[in-house]
């Protein structure tokens, strides 16, 4: 079982690196250091140093003032220097416990990263994947019995957000994320390019007739949605004087589900639309196919990409996203 980088196993100690491995051995003249650290104030330390308040701290641990007191004398006692000045109510931290502090907030962030690792690896449940429900519904769905067929075995768990998350405090695996790629210390892989397309019902066209970037949208019945207004698609600076205010959909698939019942003309993202058009529900209402400033992402924390469960989703989506055609 692979570690995060940076952590290994308790009891053991690096000793010598050949050309191709890395050995270990147990040390068993180590001192037990860390049967004498007093390991548990070291997170009631970091509690108190955050809030300045030992009644805050110990309601944060779900533990009482005076346990949290207690804790951080034994840490004062053990390391032989104040880490707190007391007055009152008023807590104030001293130099050597801000000199010590940033070590704490590593060292625990780095523990709680390796059990959690741990726990996501032995744990034989569903992969967690999170993405927005648009997505889920319009794109991912109907492609899911490509892979229950070549991958039986997974269990899928979905959870709709635009929230993002915190990998190393949450259940989840993977996130199908829609923007500009810019996840820092995370696996980042780009599984869609994006363009904004013009569509509406073959009726409504037929009214109407096709769209034009130069044309007064006035005169055409339009449905707007929060991701591209219409202003962008014609490249305008200023916003349209509406004849009549058109509905505000705020979601891309309400907004899909307006466009088939012929209310409208909608602007919407290729991703979303693609299967409509392919179904003859929808048509392009335009010749102009503008691309999107964002794309579909594969968000995981490195170390998560060894979990089976989550290589094999991924070398499926990545195919499924290969084959996904680009507007002509």
């Amino acid at each position: 079982m692979k570690l995060p980088s940076g952590i290994f196993p308790a009891g053991q100690q690096c000793l010598s690196q050949s050309c191709d491995e890395m050995k270990f051995v147990h040390d068993v003249s180590m001192p037990s250091a860390y049967g004498r650290m007093p390991l548990g104030a070291l997170r009631v330390f970091e509690a108190v140093a955050t809030h300045l308040n030992f009644s805050v701290a110990a309601d944060a641990l779900n533990v009482t003032p005076a346990a949290v007191s207690q804790q951080i004398k034994t840490l004062e006692a053990y390391i032989q220097v104040p880490l707190f000045r007391r007055s009152g109510r008023r807590v104030e931290i001293t130099e050597e416990g801000l000199e010590l502090l940033p070590a704490i907030r590593d060292g625990l962030e780095k523990l709680e990263s390796a059990v959690h690792f741990l726990k996501q690896h032995g744990r034989a449940g569903p992969l967690q994947i999170t993405l927005t429900g648009s997505f889920l519904q319009a794109w991912l769905l109907p492609r899911i019995r490509s892979l229950r067929r070549k991958h039986p075995e997974i269990e899928l768990r979905f959870h709709t957000s635009w929230e993002l998350v915190d990998f190393s405090r949450t259940a989840m695996h993977v996130a199908l994320r829609y923007g500009r790629g810019n996840y820092p210390n995370l696996h980042c892989e780009k599984l869609l390019d994006d363009w904004i397309v013009p569509v509406a019902t073959p009726e409504l066209i037929k009214r109407h007739g096709m769209l034009e970037r130069s044309a007064d949208l006035r005169e055409y019945p339009l449905l707007e949605g929060d991701d591209p207004p219409w202003r962008v698609w014609q490249k305008s600076d200023t916003q349209i004087e509406w004849l009549s205010r058109p509905p505000v959909i705020d979601d891309s698939a309400g907004l899909l589900v307006a466009a088939e019942e012929g209310l409208g003309f909608a602007l919407t993202r290729w991703t979303m639309v693609a299967r409509s058009l392919a179904k003859g529900t929808l048509r392009l209402a335009s010749k102009d196919v503008m691309p999107h400033g964002s794309a579909y992402w594969f968000v995981c924390p490195r170390a998560y990409l060894d979990l089976p469960k989550v290589a094999r989703f991924r070398e499926w989506i990545v195919a499924a996203a290969q084959e996904f055609p680009a507007p002509r």
